[in-house]
């Protein structure tokens, strides 16, 4: 069954999670002002779903069950469900910022091909029958999951079984023929307060001393012994926050303390040699959503640039170094949707999954092109708009009696555009990039799914360099390519053009929106 946004902020009314936000616990997490911009922006996936014009991208038909389900609820099948996939987070996300349940989509399927995998190396169906089970009725209640993947780390000089704190990172404390208990910390779990229920996931390669900590899993939030210390979503409240204030993005640091996990719910306890298997995947996926949840960024960027240009009496087409930077800030949020596309044109097929995977290079250099991309985005907003942006006095001086009439006079440019329209422009702005929304914006650019350095290491991990090393070789006709203990050309993936061709199966099922009159310059 398909929520509403409605059906979705009164099923979170059914669960009863331990949570403190600003130093209260919080009663309901539905009717909290501090979690509102949150719970909208997750609304908006589920009522997406519902509208016919976007329900071919938002929607999908899953090939276990043939029952229509939420896109970010869905098992890739074809590289077209891929592009769908990266369009339904661009469209989502140009709406609210951040839409977040995307997140939902990348564990899922990271956790659907690790399944797929421990059954193919035990000659098993155990695991997969488990999951699959479980991705039934998460689809079939429409739920939102969080990924409880990071962990607090401790010293991060040491691996988790050396640290000082077991808690650190999450394991597994008891085991019994009804399943385990779990304790330990996630310190980074998006949208923690308005989930449905967590899908606590290893943070990285896991050795045979950590098999404890490689423990995959997942808990509602009202489980007994979880804890939620939560931040605010957006900037709830706030006059001058114009988009914020609407939607926004709650993190929290959730706390496990003996948390009983039955075994239909374990994916897997101890399988430590799955567990670099897991978080490379689960980043394979993320960075390739990323990708079309910052596209969406990008486009209010160019849309609200463009309007503060007119508001101020410009037009960039005219004005050589506006327009100049106006195709800068086109050219960086498509350049890195381009590499989205790509990851999913050449998507590869995992077999003993039976689903398919966005291109690992395609998809770390989009996602790294965007973290360090995303401050000349904000600097090339701030360029086009002016100083205004930072200048405006308070909104409530627009209804004071004894400066109203002045402002409006005197911060009016463009004749044809209202004072207020352009000062809504300038907050909008402001909001997006020079307020505390604007720096959290460029902090999860940058290190949502894993910093800049692990996406150069998994670029040249997977990028064929071998394979350009024999054609030069060729070239100078030398012969050395003909050693097999030369470590530099020992990459040689068929690179993009692989042994399946170019058309990979599924790619027909990609659904391109029809255009739509409140469609904003820029999006796909």
């Amino acid at each position: 069954m398909l929520m509403s946004s409605g059906d979705y902020k009164e099923s979170l009314r059914q669960y009863r999670p331990k949570i403190f936000v600003d130093g209260q616990r919080v009663i309901s997490v539905a009717d909290e002002p501090a979690f509102r911009p949150g719970v909208n922006a997750v609304g908006l996936t589920y009522d997406y779903a519902l509208r016919a014009e976007y329900a071919p991208i938002m929607t999908a038909t899953q090939g276990s069950s043939g029952r229509v389900v939420n896109r970010f609820l869905h098992i890739n099948t074809s590289s077209g469900d891929l592009l769908n996939k990266l369009k339904a987070v661009r469209l989502v996300c140009q709406e609210t910022g951040c839409a977040q349940r995307y997140l939902t989509h990348d564990a899922l399927n990271a956790i659907h091909q690790v399944s797929a995998r421990l059954d193919d190396a035990k000659g098993k169906t155990e695991h997969l029958d488990r999951f699959t089970a479980y991705l039934h009725d998460v689809q079939d209640r429409d739920l939102t999951l969080g990924v409880a993947m990071t962990d607090a780390k401790g010293d991060r000089s040491k691996r988790p079984h050396q640290q000082r704190n077991p808690d650190a990172y999450v394991h597994i404390t008891h085991r019994d023929s009804k399943g385990i208990s779990i304790s330990g910390t996630k310190a980074i779990v998006t949208g923690a307060p308005y989930m449905h229920e967590f899908l606590v996931m290893p943070c990285r390669n896991m050795s045979r001393e950590e098999a404890d900590f490689a423990i995959c899993c997942a808990v509602p939030v009202d489980a007994d012994g979880v804890t939620i210390i939560a931040r605010p979503a957006g900037r709830p409240g706030e006059k001058a926050a114009l988009f914020s204030n609407k939607y926004g993005q709650s993190t929290g640091v959730v706390v496990f303390q003996d948390v009983f996990v039955p075994w239909d719910r374990v994916f897997y306890a101890g399988d430590w040699e799955h567990s670099g298997h897991m978080t490379y995947n689960y980043a394979t996926h993320h960075r390739h959503s990323c990708i079309g949840a910052r596209a969406g960024f990008g486009d209010l960027l160019i849309g609200a640039g463009a309007l503060m240009c007119e508001a101020n009496g410009f037009d960039p087409a005219e004005e050589h170094h506006l327009r100049d930077q106006m195709v800068e800030l086109i050219k960086i949020t498509e350049g890195f949707y381009a590499c989205g596309v790509a990851a999913s044109v050449y998507a590869t097929l995992d077999k003993a999954a039976n689903s398919f995977v966005p291109d690992p290079v395609f998809a770390n250099i989009g996602k790294l092109l965007l973290a360090t991309q995303i401050y000349d985005m904000h600097r090339i907003a701030h360029y086009v708009s002016g100083g205004l942006i930072v200048a405006l006095p308070g909104p409530d001086e627009d209804h004071n009696p004894q400066t109203q009439a002045t402002l409006q006079d005197v911060l009016r440019a463009n004749a044809n555009i209202p004072y207020d329209k352009r000062i809504e422009t300038a907050r909008f702005i402001e909001d997006l990039t020079a307020s505390y929304q604007g720096g959290w914006y460029s902090v999860i650019s940058l290190h949502g799914g894993g910093s800049p350095e692990a996406m150069k290491r998994e670029i040249y991990r997977n990028y064929p360099v071998g394979s350009k090393v024999q054609l030069v070789e060729r070239l100078l006709n030398r012969g050395l390519t003909d050693d097999p203990d030369r470590a530099i050309t020992r990459n040689t993936l068929p690179g993009k053009c692989c042994s399946q061709g170019c058309t990979m199966p599924g790619a027909a099922a990609i659904v391109n929106l029809p255009e739509l009159p409140s469609k904003r310059a820029g999006t796909f």
